[in-house]
């Protein structure tokens, strides 16, 4: 399977933001299911370390400094045809069995973790490439991608608010499993949320805080809406290949959106 940007549901959930696929044969190969995923929190630059941090979100020193919040939440269906292999089958794989998407943006930190290299996008006329270490957790008919952590990279503006800001994204995929021998189609949902609140920088504290916000926001529902119907697109594409039996687990993305 893989990861993805997203939420909650009846069905299976798994979510990702990012973009990994299961993959039984290789572990550790490197393709994408994954969730498509949002932007998320914190500061100083990510390693292994930050594996063992549980949390959903991660929060920077705070200050007087006036806070902008920025709220995102998208959801994105795709049908698709079972094939011979299920699709749940391949809905349940466990986290250890993913392969990224997408080998330029996404690598394997351990069995349930990944770092997710966003694609830059722009802000106020500044460069923005959010760096996110997400973790994936287990669902009945899917799974849950979370934010552990997020380093910003771009304009030098940019990189100086690492430590003025929090954030928490979390995108659920799941699979319907309702009347699965009496439809010749199932559908496969992400649902992914972000948040992020961060301390305006003195350049811009003249702006009316509802007039960032809201620019905020139309950035974080754009990136979601150009990003995860393409992670939901080799989802289905992983999910065929492994289905008719491929041992390959090619990465299906090329680092483009």
């Amino acid at each position: 399977m893989a990861l993805n940007s997203s939420s909650y549901y009846s069905s299976r959930s798994c979510s990702i933001s990012t973009q990994f696929r299961k993959n039984p044969a290789n572990p550790h190969s490197v393709s994408p299911r994954s969730a498509y995923f949002g932007l998320t929190s914190s500061s100083s630059s990510m390693n292994s370390d930050d594996t063992s941090k549980p949390s959903l979100s991660v929060s920077a020193d705070s200050s007087s400094a006036p806070k902008a919040r920025f709220v995102a939440r998208r959801t994105e269906s795709v049908s698709v045809r079972p094939l011979e292999r299920p699709l749940l089958e391949y809905m349940s794989l466990p986290a250890s069995q993913y392969s990224v998407l997408d080998a330029q943006r996404i690598e394997r930190i351990d069995d349930k973790t990944f770092r997710c290299y966003v694609y830059k996008f722009k802000f106020f006329a500044f460069e923005v490439c959010p760096v996110l270490l997400v973790r994936v957790e287990e669902q009945p008919n899917g799974c849950s991608i979370n934010l552990l952590s997020c380093k910003l990279e771009g304009s030098p503006i940019v990189v100086a608010q690492n430590n003025k800001f929090e954030a928490s994204m979390v995108n659920q995929i799941s699979c319907d499993t309702n009347n699965q021998s009496n439809s010749s189609l199932q559908k496969l949902t992400s649902d992914t949320v972000i948040e992020v609140s961060i301390e305006i920088p003195f350049p811009f504290q003249a702006i009316p805080i509802g007039t960032i916000e809201s620019s905020g926001t139309q950035v974080l529902e754009q990136i979601l809406k150009i990003m995860l119907p393409r992670f939901m697109a080799q989802l289905v594409k992983d999910y065929e290949a492994w289905a008719s039996g491929d041992t390959s687990r090619q990465p299906l993305g090329n680092g483009g959106i």
